[in-house]
């Protein structure tokens, strides 16, 4: 039988955990068709959110946990659950119940019409702070504009991938990983979902606005070059504008002199071209940061503990503690 596997980080989700498992549980049992495996990473909590899971797996064996060493993230915990994924196809989703799991059954249907890739689109966000909202909208517009359009706007981790896809993206070896970045580099046929983000089932969200604009710039930096291009096309169109500007006070010098010192625009001058120097060394500093990481090796995650599932499934040698 079709096996699809549902792999779900979880960071401070106690109070989530046991609508999650039931809610999941009413879904695997609505399509009898297929059999259904739940890797859930417990992404190094800092409440019982693990003890709870393992509730959860003695009541229900089809709920499989990998228990990290500590928090790598929510792309560290996907890359966790997509190298133990052994399905047919996978669903990624969160264990805040902001994606709703009633969803799958559609992501699922879609799959079965032949396309490979098929992403939650996100239409309305309840509970969201302004912030939090103009920070997504921002994100999507920059990053669009960045990669021709290459991630959807408001697409959302929330999807169901084929195996040939998400075998793709786990094979990638990336440190810094942004994976819906990835998902939408690696092409395959793929259409989106509109959906409504539900608010938090429980809990406190652990998106702060400070870690979303982090998350947002290592994405935008791992998967474009304009950032750096645009340093080029700047000091350029500088260039000439300081020629021509020198061209027309050597003019205007021969033919009418000195009309004023003029000290303090400079100073204003001399600060505007220092800020945009350091804007220029910050971009490319963050860049350098990126290949620092990556010339570093360092595993995307470490494994503490696993139930249900044996390391020797997984698609690469095993780090754990």
């Amino acid at each position: 039988m079709t096996l699809i596997s549902v792999i779900i980080p979880a960071y401070n989700e106690r109070d989530c955990v046991d609508e999650l498992a039931r809610r999941l549980a009413a879904v695997f049992d609505s399509l009898p068709a297929y059999d259904f495996e739940a890797i859930v990473v417990e992404n190094g909590s800092l409440d019982d959110t693990y003890e709870r899971l393992v509730a959860v797996r003695e009541r229900d064996p089809r709920f499989k946990i990998v228990q990290l060493a500590r928090n790598f993230r929510m792309d560290g915990g996907i890359t966790a659950g997509l190298d133990y994924a052994t399905g047919d196809a996978a669903v990624i989703m969160t264990a805040d119940l902001q994606d709703p799991p009633e969803l799958i059954a559609q992501f699922v249907a879609k799959w079965e019409e032949g396309y490979e890739n098929i992403y939650g689109i996100v239409t309305d966000r309840e509970g969201t702070g302004p912030i939090r909202t103009f920070n997504s909208k921002a994100f999507y517009w920059l990053a669009g504009k960045l990669t021709s359009d290459r991630i959807p706007r408001n697409a959302s981790d929330f999807r169901l991938v084929d195996r040939r896809v998400y075998e793709t993206v786990r094979g990638m070896e990336e440190r810094n990983r942004f994976i819906r970045g990835l998902f939408a580099w690696s092409g395959f046929r793929s259409i989106g979902v509109p959906h409504k983000r539900e608010p938090r089932f429980g809990g406190v969200s652990n998106a702060h606005s400070l870690k979303v604009i982090d998350l947002a710039m290592k994405g935008i930096f791992a998967h474009s070059y304009v950032p750096l291009k645009v340093i080029s096309v700047f000091g350029a169109a500088l260039s000439l504008l300081s020629f021509v500007v020198l061209v027309a006070l050597s003019l205007r010098f021969l033919f009418f002199g000195v009309p004023f010192a003029g000290f303090g625009t400079i100073v204003g001058l001399i600060l505007l071209l220092f800020g945009f120097l350091f804007t220029m060394l910050g971009i490319v500093s963050e860049y350098i940061g990126l290949i620092y990481e990556e010339v570093k090796q360092r595993p995307n995650y470490v494994v503490r503990e696993t139930l249900g599932v044996d390391a020797r499934q997984r698609h690469k040698p095993p780090l754990s503690l």
